[in-house]
């Protein structure tokens, strides 16, 4: 087991965005929260990420309560992800990757998220189906060991959305 969530809550006044919710996930699975709109699941994944604390349950990585490490084992894929402004590809690629101690080469990041074509592009003028692969590229620079998609395929065209689905 990977991820062992135990009886997670999460409450904001006058609401009670998560009821104690359990799951475990194997290493090697594809897992989704599903559920209609305000039912809890972006929260759920923040707690999980250490975005935002639980106000109470366990969150257990490999057995153990996640420490100080478990961030850098993580990859993240946010829905929205503001980049800095005036950056090309390359740069945004290199300074995330400068961020981790431990980060794939970032040729090899380019080539499976289709990116070869980009890197000479400012960041923030590449188009939405573009941008999501460069998230994608970005959530797996450090090599994690648990990869958090937010709707990672919107956006994308059909022969993208088939590349992502083959990565």
């Amino acid at each position: 087991m990977i991820l062992a969530v135990r009886d997670l809550t999460k409450k904001y006044p006058g609401v009670l965005a998560v009821d104690g919710i359990s799951f475990e996930i194997t290493e090697a699975t594809c897992f989704g929260l599903l559920g209609p709109n305000g039912a809890g699941k972006t929260t759920t994944v923040e707690m999980i990420e250490g975005v935002t604390d639980p106000t109470s349950g366990e969150i257990l990585f490999r057995g153990r309560p996640r420490d100080r490490g478990f961030r850098e084992k993580i990859g993240i894929q946010f829905q929205k992800t503001a980049l800095p402004d005036y950056l090309k590809v390359r740069d945004v690629l290199q300074l995330f990757s400068a961020l981790y101690r431990h980060s794939l080469p970032t040729e090899e990041v380019v080539r499976l998220c289709s990116l070869e074509e980009l890197m000479g592009r400012a960041a923030t003028k590449i188009s939405g189906g573009q941008l999501q692969r460069l998230l994608v590229a970005l959530a797996l620079i450090n090599d994690p060991e648990i990869l958090f998609l937010d709707e990672p395929t919107t956006g994308l065209d059909p022969q993208a959305r088939h590349g992502f689905w083959d990565l």
